[in-house]
């Protein structure tokens, strides 16, 4: 859903069609369902922790996984709220399905509203910037360190490999697998 609404928002801000306002038909309930996906989701990590890094992380690696982790709740739920606050201080309705609406979180002002917009627009750059470095740690790790750490993000079962090269131990600085 997160992806799905990086490329919707990314086609609402390039399009110049007439395709726009079916866009933000799918932004705005989509925005919603993420923002009570994630705040069940982090509810969810709270009680359950997910598993531990793998001791060979250095300190500056392990930083970044949790900042990382952080950034993400912090984005997911930041953006929704802050795009409904956005749409109350312009007096859009934040239709849902049919006639059912949201209520209004903040008041009607021109001036919050394009303080919101501009910030929502911040907040999704940041998004896709911390998704692509995000991205590109876990193919490190998949391709380069195969540590298993891909394999403990991706939502579905890798198979690991049952050897690997002394090369890359070698050149990773590991103890070759006994």
């Amino acid at each position: 859903m997160v992806l799905m609404m990086l490329f919707v928002g990314l086609g609402m801000v390039s399009t110049v069609s007439g395709r726009y306002h079916g866009l933000i038909a799918i932004h705005r309930p989509l925005g919603i369902a993420i923002l009570v996906l994630v705040l069940i989701r982090l509810a969810n990590r709270l009680l359950n922790p997910g598993p531990p890094l793998p001791n060979h992380l250095n300190r500056l690696e392990r930083f970044f996984a949790g900042a990382s982790q952080v950034v993400f709740y912090s984005l997911m739920i930041l953006m929704p709220l802050v795009g409904w606050g956005m749409l109350s201080a312009a007096r859009y309705p934040v239709v849902m399905a049919g006639r059912v609406h949201l209520p209004a979180i903040l008041p009607q002002d021109p001036l919050l509203y394009a303080i919101l917009h501009r910030a929502h627009t911040m907040l999704a750059y940041a998004f896709l910037a911390t998704f692509i470095a995000h991205f590109g740690a876990a193919l490190v790790h998949a391709w380069i360190y195969r540590d298993g750490v891909f394999a403990a993000m991706a939502p579905w079962p890798l198979r690991t490999p049952r050897s690997r090269h002394r090369l890359d131990d070698l050149l990773l600085r590991r103890p070759p697998r006994q």
